[in-house]
């Protein structure tokens, strides 16, 4: 069974007992948290697709950590003035175990 769910502006297929990183997500390590904007669940060969979500259907997960991605470094340049600035960001993340498609 997988389902395609919408968290973060992002979307992500699942399946169960899959480990996704998502954008950070309210909650401390250990909750259940379910999604309900479902898009599209499909169970062996009977697929329903959503308009534009799943009416009904649930998708439940357990938080693992909380954490922050890699390092994106952010290099600015200006040819032959002397101008450098370097600056970073990491980006907050959640870490999720599905547990079950409903």
């Amino acid at each position: 069974m997988q389902a395609v769910i919408e968290t973060g502006g992002k979307q992500y297929l699942v399946a169960p007992k899959d480990k996704v990183t998502i954008e950070k997500l309210e909650a401390s390590a250990g909750d259940t948290i379910t999604f309900d904007k479902v898009l599209l669940v499909a169970k062996d060969s009977n697929v329903s697709v959503g308009k534009p979500y799943v009416s009904g259907s649930k998708v439940t997960g357990k938080i693992l950590s909380q954490g922050r991605g890699e390092k994106l470094v952010i290099f600015k340049y200006r040819a032959k003035s002397r101008y450098r600035r370097k600056t970073g960001h990491r980006q907050a993340q959640t870490v999720v175990e599905i547990e079950s498609i409903s």
